[in-house]
């Protein structure tokens, strides 16, 4: 991953199972400057018994007449579609990214040579599957919703014991309840996933909007993930709870600005402001007319602009010594 931030555009399930739809949500991330755009890759009877039951996210928005397994099963993708779909985001050119639920879709996966792994919140605690994407040795994004410190620790010590460098891995700092209460993200904890666990961060959000996203960047997040969808009101568990288009793109834009606002630590001019400074900042001038031999004093000297001349903070050097020249009213002082 390169050294600004890395932004995933989360269509998962957007896409309804229709494959034109997926593609459209693949050329949207793109034009708004999204670095990825990530699916999710599983097979229903692989990750969810019969009669599981939705969360109350998913109840709010598709119902609960049918049963968790019934509404995946109607938003699986089959492998020819998942590589069609990478196929199309090299068209435009935009980082195709697909999160594996099931030990078979991670071997897709690798089959096709995705480069970054990511692996969700409810996934932290799948052992065969951590062992697993582990052993693959890829850049691997991990999202730690739901989880305590001791889980993510836990995870991280088998991603790198089977063969994941540490610093290939990013965790993400998540909530997973849709939308999120803004008083529930606790922004702060990603930064102790850092100290912590010596590991690069991220925010993968699910808060209304986009300034939480936006100040995670601040706070130094080198990945954030959000959900984006084409219509707010299509049928689904998480349209309503996503980005249209245009909130994507605003929210691109204004990381892209952060991360050029950030800059360094150093304290100093930029170049922009130093034509300003002799402009704004003032000089020592004489308050009067000061004949040559009159000494300088609080009476006949004064403080103004422009900055050209004598600064200011030499006024105690100033007063008491005699003028070498007579000077006009507003004119620099010179020693």
């Amino acid at each position: 991953m390169s050294n600004h931030t890395f932004i995933i555009a989360e269509a998962g399930v957007n896409h309804n199972g229709r494959l034109d739809l997926a593609k459209k949500l693949i050329e949207s991330a793109a034009g708004a400057g999204a670095n990825a755009v990530k699916f999710q890759a599983f097979t229903a009877e692989k990750i969810v018994s019969h009669n599981a039951d939705k969360a109350s996210y998913q109840k709010a928005s598709t119902g609960a007449n049918e049963s968790q397994f019934e509404m995946l099963k109607r938003l699986e993708l089959n492998e020819a579609q998942v590589k069609e779909l990478a196929a199309h985001c090299l068209l435009f050119d935009i980082m195709f990214l697909s999160t594996p639920f099931d030990l078979d879709s991670v071997e897709m996966l690798k089959s096709m040579g995705m480069k970054i792994f990511k692996i969700p919140s409810g996934e932290i605690t799948n052992l065969p599957l951590l062992r697993k994407i582990g052993s693959l040795k890829k850049q691997i994004i991990l999202s730690t919703g739901m989880a305590d410190m001791q889980e993510i620790k836990d995870a991280v010590n088998i991603l790198t014991n089977t063969g994941t460098n540490r610093e290939n891995i990013t965790l993400l700092h998540c909530n997973t309840e849709y939308p999120t209460p803004y008083a529930d993200v606790n922004l702060r904890a990603m930064l102790t996933l850092q100290e912590t666990l010596s590991c690069a961060v991220g925010y993968s959000d699910h808060t209304l909007g986009i300034e939480v996203p936006i100040a995670a960047v601040t706070l130094g997040a080198s990945v954030i993930e959000k959900h984006f969808t084409l219509d707010k009101n299509l049928a689904g568990p998480d349209h309503r709870t996503s980005l249209d288009p245009l909130e994507l793109r605003a929210m691109t834009t204004a990381i892209r600005n952060i991360e050029r606002a950030m800059g360094e630590r150093t304290k100093q001019p930029s170049p922009s402001e130093l034509p300003n400074r002799d402009k704004i900042r003032k000089s020592i001038l004489a308050a009067c007319i000061i004949e040559k031999g009159e000494f300088f004093s609080e009476n006949n000297l004064c403080v103004k602009r422009p900055g050209t001349g004598l600064s200011p903070m030499q006024w105690d050097n100033v007063i008491g010594l005699r003028a070498t020249r007579d000077f006009q009213k507003d004119e620099e002082i010179e020693l």
